[in-house]
C-alpha cells in the first residue's frame, strides 16, 4: 500500500515536472508579431479612411454655401475676381467661321452649332473656340490653362477637377495671359495657382446653375463633335471677315423665337468692321 507522503512526493514531482517544461516552452513570438502587424495595419487603414471621409465632409461642408438656391442664385458673386457679362443665347456660326470674341478664353456670344463634349473630358490638346462656348451654354464649366504655365503636378491637380465630372471639361489654351481660367456662360475666374480655393467654388456655384445658362436641361454629351479628334484651336487673331459679337444665325429651336415667314431670307451674320 502507498503512503500518502509518497503520493505527496510524487505529485509534487510531476506538478515540477510540468511546471519546468512550461517555463522552458518557446513563447510564439512570430504568432504575437503577426497579431500585432495586422492590428497595426487594421489601425492605418482605418485611420486613413477616417481622415479621408473627414477631409471629404470638410470639403462639402466648405463648399456648401456656393450651391445655388432660389435665396443664393448666383453664388459667383461672392467670389473675388469673377467678370460677369451678358450675352444673347441661341446665336450660331458656321464651322468654317470664326467669332470676334470680346474676351480670352470667351465665355459667352455666338458659337458653332456644334457643342464639345463636356463629360467630363480632359483635352489633351487646345479645342477650337467655337466648339467651347456653345458648351457653356448647355450649364458647363470650362476650365481652361496655359500650357506653358500649368505642367506636371499643377496640371494633373487641375485635370483631376473635370476628369469623369459631367458638365465640365479642361484645355489648354495657348497663349493664356494667366496660368488657369475657369469659364461658365457669362461668367469667368482667372487665377494663378491650381490650389486657389475659387476653382472649387467657381464650379459649385455654376456648374448647371439654372439661374445663370441660358438652356436648360441641354445635354451635354454630342453626337456631332469628334472627341478623339476635335476641331483645332487656332491661335491667330480672327480677321475682319470674323462675325461680329451681335451676329451669328438665331437657333430658333433654342431661343423660342418666331421662324422667318415663307420666302422671307434667314439672320445672317455680318463681317466685323
Amino acid at each position: 500500500m502507498t503512503s500518502g507522503k509518497k503520493t505527496k512526493a510524487t505529485r509534487s514531482s510531476v506538478a515540477a515536472a510540468r511546471s519546468s517544461v512550461v517555463a522552458n516552452k518557446p513563447k510564439p513570438w512570430g504568432t504575437i508579431i503577426a497579431v500585432i502587424a495586422v492590428l497595426a495595419l487594421a489601425g492605418t487603414v482605418f485611420g486613413y479612411a477616417y481622415a479621408q471621409i473627414s477631409e471629404k465632409n470638410d470639403r462639402e461642408a466648405a463648399l456648401a454655401r456656393w450651391n445655388p438656391s432660389e435665396e443664393n442664385k448666383d453664388p459667383s458673386d461672392q467670389i473675388q475676381g469673377v467678370v460677369k457679362k451678358d450675352y444673347k443665347a441661341g446665336k450660331h456660326v458656321q464651322p468654317t467661321q470664326r467669332v470676334g470674341y470680346d474676351q480670352s478664353p470667351p465665355f459667352g456670344g455666338p458659337h458653332d452649332g456644334a457643342w464639345a463634349n463636356c463629360t467630363g473630358i480632359v483635352y489633351p490638346k487646345a479645342v477650337r473656340t467655337e466648339n467651347m462656348v456653345h458648351s457653356l451654354e448647355h450649364g458647363a464649366v470650362w476650365i481652361a490653362y496655359n500650357p506653358a504655365q500649368i505642367t506636371g503636378e499643377p496640371l494633373t491637380k487641375l485635370q483631376k477637377k473635370a476628369e469623369g465630372q459631367q458638365y465640365t471639361m479642361i484645355s489648354p489654351y495657348p497663349g493664356l495671359d494667366k496660368p488657369i481660367s475657369l469659364q461658365a456662360w457669362g461668367h469667368q475666374l482667372k487665377v494663378e495657382s491650381a490650389d486657389d480655393e475659387r476653382i472649387d467654388q467657381f464650379i459649385q456655384s455654376l456648374r448647371r446653375n439654372q439661374f445663370t445658362y441660358p438652356e436648360i436641361g441641354a445635354a451635354c454629351d454630342s453626337t456631332t463633335f469628334d472627341v478623339d479628334n476635335p476641331p483645332p484651336f487656332v491661335a491667330e487673331k480672327p480677321g475682319a471677315d470674323a462675325v461680329p459679337m451681335d451676329g451669328g444665325t438665331e437657333d430658333q429651336a433654342e431661343t423660342g423665337g418666331t421662324p422667318p415667314a415663307t420666302g422671307a431670307v434667314p439672320p445672317t451674320t455680318q463681317p466685323s468692321s
